[in-house]
């Protein structure tokens, strides 16, 4: 038996903006939003939820209210691709208007993805064009 990738927690000091913020750059949906947390679901999790055995229903975004500020480089960043059909530039300039910016935390020059942090500072990578 394996475990279910259930949920990535992330710490905010603004857990209702960081959240509202993933949904709109995921396009998925605000599902919950407390005190305690706020959930970024894909919108077409429901519907999988209730096809697909326990342990092969995708993951959704939980994220939860701290105190302290982001510091120093993410050990663990999440990785997005468009699809070849997809303008990875334009997306990538979605991103930045939304409130993203492009960083450098050493990546080489010819690097095939961009670096971005979300509004907090989380890192994350635009990879280049995928077919899968």
């Amino acid at each position: 038996m394996a475990l279910r990738w259930y949920s990535t927690v992330v710490e905010s000091t603004d857990h209702h903006a960081l959240a509202r913020w993933w949904a709109a750059a995921l396009e998925w949906d605000l599902l919950i939003d407390t005190d305690l947390e706020a959930i970024v679901v894909p919108p077409w999790a429901a519907e999988l939820t209730a096809r697909l055995d326990f342990h092969r229903v995708p993951p959704g975004m939980v994220f939860v209210p701290v105190e302290h500020e982001k510091s120093g480089k993410n050990r663990l960043h999440w990785d997005f691709a468009p699809h070849v059909g997809d303008d990875r530039e334009a997306e990538i300039a979605r991103l930045v208007d939304l409130g993203a910016t492009v960083v450098d935390v050493g990546q080489p020059a010819e690097a095939s993805w961009t670096v971005l942090a979300d509004p907090e500072g989380n890192e994350f990578c635009v990879l280049s064009s995928r077919t899968e």
